[in-house]
């Protein structure tokens, strides 16, 4: 008597097979045919372009944000007085975990400010090569 569960098996391993020699056959003789398209091969320089005034919009507001006082939101300051507080109430593994987050928060605004150096060289590309490549 034949178990039906190994034939169930067999029959999933055969299909699975077919399938697998189809590909194997079918897919090199597709990708053959077809020549490379002009968006595989180009930069972007258009894309850029065009984004390059909203990026820079996005820069300028997260740096305004980083470099705001003590009472905004996602600064650095506000951050330094909470690892301030933290260390002050005795929490440590609390100012640990802030002073991290601290670092890398500075460290993302000189990562911002060179991309905001870089965005004013796209910007005067774009210009002179009319946004095109």
């Amino acid at each position: 008597m034949h178990n039906p569960i190994s034939n169930r098996r067999r029959r999933v391993a055969a299909a699975a097979l077919a399938a697998a020699a189809v590909l194997t056959v079918a897919a090199p003789s597709a990708f053959a045919d077809s020549a490379p398209s002009k968006a595989a091969t180009t930069d972007g320089a258009k894309g850029i372009c065009k984004r390059a005034p909203r990026t820079e919009t996005r820069i300028g507001r997260s740096l305004n944000r980083l470099d705001g006082g003590a009472t905004t939101p996602g600064s650095v300051a506000r951050l330094q007085q909470r690892v301030d507080n933290a260390k002050k109430e005795g929490h440590t593994a609390i100012a640990t975990y802030l002073d991290h987050e601290l670092t890398h928060r500075k460290s993302l605004v000189t990562t911002l400010q060179q991309r905001q150096k870089d965005l004013k060289d796209v910007a005067d590309w774009c210009k002179a090569n009319n946004g095109k490549k």
